[in-house]
Order: C-alpha cells, then structure tokens, then sequence
C-alpha cells in the first residue's frame, strides 16, 4: 500500500522540483520549435521544407501535446495574413480588442478553426495521408490524454502540474502574447501596412515569433530576425537541420545591399525598391518623426500655439495611412500648414508609394516616376529626402538574402 502511495506522490522518476521544472521548459520549448518551425514557416508560409523525418516527428508531437490540426492551423494562419486588422482577421487586437486576445486568444483561434469554409479555402496542401485522416484529424483530442498519462506516469501527483504548463504554454505565449501583443506593444523595423510589432529582439522563449513585425514585412522568410542585435532561435535550430541535410531553405527576407548610387535609376534599381519598399517606408518613419520633434521644438521656441499640433502628430503621422484614425486625418491639414517640411515630406512619401502601388503603370513609366521623384527630393532642400534619394539610387537589386543570410 504504501509503495501504490509512493508511487502516486512522485511517479516513476521520482524527480527533484527542480529537475520536474527542467523537463517541463525542455518540454514546452520542443512544442514552441515545432509550432514556429513546422506549422508557421514550413506548412503556412512554405518558406523551407523539412526531411519527412523531422516534419512527421513535429506533427506527431503537436498531436501530443496541443491536440492542433496541421491544415486548420495553416488556414487560421493564413486567412490572419489575407485579412489582416480587419473584420475577417480571426484574432486582431484592432478587432476584438487586447485583452480578449490576450485572455481568450485560444477560443477565437477555435472558433476559426471550426469554420469550415476557412479550412476549405486556406488550408491546402497540408498533409493527407493515413495518420492524418484517420488519427490526427478525428482524435486530434487524443494525443492530449496520452500526455496526460505520460505526466502522471512519470511524476505522480506532480505531473499535473506539468501537463497543466503544456497545455498553458501555446495558448498564452502564442494566442495571447503574439496575436496580442504582437499587435500592439514594441518596436518596428518595417513600416507594412499593419500593427504589428516585434514584441522583444531575442526570439529565445516564443522561438523566435517574436519578431513579429519582422514576420508580417515579409512573412515567406524562414528567418524572422533582421537587424544585427536580433536573435531568431527557429532559424538557429533551422540552419543545424540544414546543415544535417534535414531541412531546405526556400526563402529568407531580403537586407538592403547598398551600392554606389546611380545617376540614372534603371528597372534593377525600381525592383530593388520594391523589394525594399518596407524598409524605404520605415526610413520616412523616422524622417517625419524627427521632422515633427524638431519642428515642434522651432515653433515653441518662436511661441507659436502650432507646436502642440506638431508634438501630437509625432504620434500618429509617421505611421501608415491606413492607421490613421478620422481625428488624425481631420488635423491633417493643420499640421501641414504648420510646417513646410513636414508638409514637403509627407507629400513625398505619397508620391513614392504610388511606385508600387500604381499596378496599371508600365514598368518604363515607373522607372521614369522614381527618377523624376529623386530629383525632387533632392531639389527640395530638404536634408531627409535628399539622404533617401541618395538611398534609393544605392538599393542593389541583387539584395542580401538566401540560406546563408
């Protein structure tokens, strides 16, 4: 009787608290890995492929230990990127709000993934074979009974405990700190027409995912870091997997390669910039933030009541237009008036974008609409167009990328 007891207060390993919280981290981060790297960059975006070893190993393992569909994953996934901030995202902050995201990320993730509309229209080429059809999809529940018994088997009373933090572990880091936050608290490298954010420079915990803004900028990289101070564990542990012969890389986001700038912009230096359209964007960000800051600071000093207007609009104006809201776009022309630079720099900013947004213009005429914005920008005698022309004549088509970037 009491070795049944023993038995059911620590399990067959009879492990220490702090080695059950070691297996527990070990544990959570395989199905952290196998989320970013199988369900996120292998089968929704398609930006590597992965040995049927290592693929099957992931899905048998997310079966497990999360009870998630491979192909209702992959379209929830792919309909966010579609309809991204909009009615239709299944799980935007702009939509139903951060907390609920935070708090109930999981039950919009299920409500999605039960729409079966969704999973016929963004779910294809998700695997199809025997296990799939006839264990996985129908007993996706199953896997997290297995685990269940695993926990108690090996740890006893204890391994509630354990199963308690798998079960926990995507909903709150994935659901909730990614689709939530990852909308709406950090930084951004890329200026894409969304909130996404990188929520901290070391992907470490979330595996890399949280790189969020790096990710919608370009989200078929199989690389989610970009900038020299990040750091992506997923692409770590897909750069050994390669190297092993177990994973190939398709695609990785493009880094800016800059030459020496050209007199005369050709169609290499239109394509380069966009490709590059993003980190263009993000460079006028943060020209038109300073703009403003010291703009506002030029009016106070004259005592002008303009300078709120400016101050305020550091906020909001060096955003994408689409996020502004009808204030912002109300008190538009008042800050416009309030300083020609500003005015001059969001001006140019428009008409830069219509490079690739003007889908009814021969190539011929873009290269001649980006040449003729160069020479404006650097007759404007205004000093931050004139560094982005100079910019913009340096983008090398042929930018920085591939499996070794």
């Amino acid at each position: 009787m009491n070795t049944i007891l023993e038995f059911l207060d620590t399990g067959l390993l009879d492990f220490e608290w702090w080695q059950i919280v070691v297996y527990a981290l070990v544990v959570t981060h395989i199905t952290i890995a196998a989320v970013t790297i199988y369900l996120h960059r292998c089968q929704a975006h398609r930006a590597l492929e992965l040995h049927p070893i290592v693929s099957h190993f992931f899905r048998f393992w997310l079966w497990l230990t999360t009870g998630m569909v491979t192909r209702q994953w992959a379209a929830v996934h792919r309909k966010h990127h579609a309809k991204c901030e909009t009615p239709e995202d299944p799980h935007s902050p702009r939509v139903y709000g951060l907390k609920k995201v935070l708090l109930e990320g999981v039950e919009l993730y299920r409500v999605a993934a039960a729409d079966k509309e969704i999973v016929e229209k963004y779910g294809h080429g998700a695997p199809d074979d025997w296990l799939e059809r006839k264990l996985y999809t129908p007993y996706s529940f199953l896997g997290v009974y297995v685990t269940l018994a695993i926990c108690l088997l090996l740890f006893g009373v204890s391994g509630l405990s354990v199963f308690a933090v798998q079960m926990l572990w995507i909903p709150v880091t994935a659901a909730g700190i990614i689709n939530g936050l990852g909308h709406a608290k950090g930084y951004r490298n890329f200026d894409c027409p969304d909130a996404s954010t990188n929520v901290f420079p070391w992907g470490i915990l979330i595996g890399g995912e949280e790189l969020h803004n790096n990710h919608h900028a370009y989200a078929s990289s199989a690389k989610l870091s970009a900038k020299w101070y990040e750091f992506d564990i997923g692409w770590m542990y897909i750069r050994i997997m390669s190297m092993l012969g177990l994973a190939k890389v398709r695609r990785v986001l493009p880094r800016p390669r800059l030459e020496s700038p050209k007199a005369t912009i050709d169609a290499e230096t239109l394509q380069a910039v966009i490709t590059m359209r993003y980190d263009v964007m993000a460079q006028f960000a943060r020209s038109l933030r300073n703009a403003c800051t010291e703009e506002a600071e030029r009016l106070r000093k004259l005592q002008r009541p303009e300078f709120h207007l400016l101050e305020s609009a550091r906020r909001w104006l060096p955003r994408d237009v689409n996020w502004w809201t009808e204030g912002n776009k109300a008190k538009l022309s008042e800050v416009l008036a309030a300083s020609d630079r500003v005015k001059t720099l969001v001006e140019m900013r428009r008409e830069l974008s219509h490079v690739w947004e003007r889908s009814n213009l021969t190539r011929e005429q873009l290269v001649s609409h980006l040449q003729a914005w160069c020479r404006r920008a650097e007759e404007s005698g205004v000093h931050a167009l004139q560094e982005l022309a100079l910019r913009v004549r340096r983008y090398s088509r042929h930018a920085a990328g591939g499996q070794g970037a």
